[in-house]
């Protein structure tokens, strides 16, 4: 079946980002949790948190793209010290594709920003062991103020 995402759509996404509590959502083009290949376009909101994670599985590379606003990824090494800081947006970086096993996270640049996603599935909940240890859980105290340190952190 063909699949067309328009404008409007990306407006829609947006939409339902800055409505979420989370302040992003999710779309998915693929038609399960178990496809081969994960396709999503996730909107997000400045006050979002993405808290660094790592995708341990040989097979489990990350290629993200942004088509509208800016996402800053960062790059961690084990210890949670940042030794990279890319601006993605349609004026600097359009993709990145980060190699399995590679500490990461995204903050949330700008408003109304919207991404499309596209690893190997089949989808599998990040385990507990892959998310930085040196940062705080989603809704935890002080991950607020760790999403902050994000926007404006800069490699030493």
């Amino acid at each position: 079946m063909l699949k067309i995402i328009s404008s409007q759509d990306f407006s829609k996404f947006s939409q339902q980002a800055k409505a979420a509590p989370r302040q992003r959502s999710h779309h998915n083009l693929h038609e399960s949790l178990d496809a081969e290949v994960q396709r999503l376009f996730i909107a997000t909101e400045p006050t979002t948190y993405m808290r660094p994670h790592r995708h341990r599985e040989a097979h489990k590379w990350e290629l993200f793209l942004v088509l509208q606003g800016q996402l800053d990824l960062l790059i961690f090494d084990e210890f949670g010290n940042l030794s990279q800081r890319h601006s993605l947006s349609p004026e600097t970086n359009r993709a990145v594709e980060i190699p399995p096993n590679t500490w990461h996270g995204y903050v949330c640049m700008q408003s109304g920003t919207v991404g499309l996603e596209v690893k190997q599935g089949a989808y599998r909940p990040t385990p507990a062991e892959d998310f930085a240890p040196w940062s705080p859980a989603e809704g935890e105290q002080g991950a607020e103020q760790y999403r902050e340190w994000m926007r404006h952190a800069q490699v030493e």
